[in-house]
């Protein structure tokens, strides 16, 4: 425990900027408490000590505001920031590494006992303030969900996942050895598809816009559309292309 214990200070230290101390980081970091009362209940839970590991962890909300399961699966170096408001569910698994902000729900969508119904963050995810993350997927090493994003689905390792329902951005290249710290699962230069999409139809839109206008003049300078005959852009006649066609 006591192993775990200065991993959980050190990964304090390096991913915040205010911790100043490892001192201050023990007595003052409600992340830290929590995840010290995690394991004693979790290690009562695997005891079969089911009402003692579930007395401890409602304690530990009371005193932390984070609540934690006594039957979810934390690995190492976890570090929850702030932490009001995070609920991790019986069956969530978090992964080495991994960066939880405040108001995370980590939640189950089924009512079956015995299934995987909470979610699996492999290592290295940052999961922003408010997320949710409702189901028993996999969100995959180093990914990143926005915050108050609400996700659904599986998200890939690397990626970004943003908005509600949650789409993914494109994943991080896999040549980079090491990703990225990203505060709040906040990326630079972020790749959104929706935005890539609506960025496409207005250069498209722009487009046909220059090439109708090009169609127009040329028209104009070879007398088939007239001073007095109104803009050529206007939709077609067709009652009169009929009768010229017939």
């Amino acid at each position: 425990m006591f192993a775990h214990l200065r991993e959980d200070i050190a990964s304090v230290l390096e991913r915040d900027p205010a911790a100043r101390s490892r001192l201050e980081v023990l007595l003052c970091y409600p992340g830290v408490h929590a995840l010290i009362l995690y394991r004693l209940a979790n290690k009562l839970w695997r005891g079969q000590f089911f009402l003692v590991a579930r007395f401890i962890s409602h304690v530990a909300r009371v005193l932390t505001g984070i609540e934690i399961h006594p039957g979810a699966t934390i690995g190492r170096r976890v570090f929850i920031d702030h932490g009001f408001g995070v609920v991790i569910g019986e069956t969530a698994e978090v992964g080495d590494d991994c960066t939880i902000y405040q108001g995370v729900t980590l939640g189950g969508t089924s009512l079956y006992r015995g299934v995987k119904r909470h979610p699996t963050l492999e290592a290295g995810v940052v999961v922003g303030a408010g997320a949710k993350v409702l189901g028993g997927f996999t969100v995959g090493a180093g990914a990143k969900i926005g915050s108050n994003a609400v996700v659904v689905k599986p998200v890939p390792a690397g990626a970004t996942a943003v908005g509600n329902p949650a789409h993914v951005l494109q994943p991080k290249d896999a040549r980079d050895d090491k990703p990225d710290f990203s505060a709040y699962g906040v990326t630079r230069n972020m790749d959104d598809p929706i935005s890539k999409a609506l960025h496409s139809l207005l250069d498209h839109a722009h487009e046909q816009d220059r090439r109708i206008s090009l169609l127009t003049e040329r028209l104009r300078s070879a007398g088939l559309c007239g001073e007095g005959e109104g803009d050529c852009t206007k939709p077609l006649d067709v009652e009169f292309l009929n009768r010229i066609v017939d």
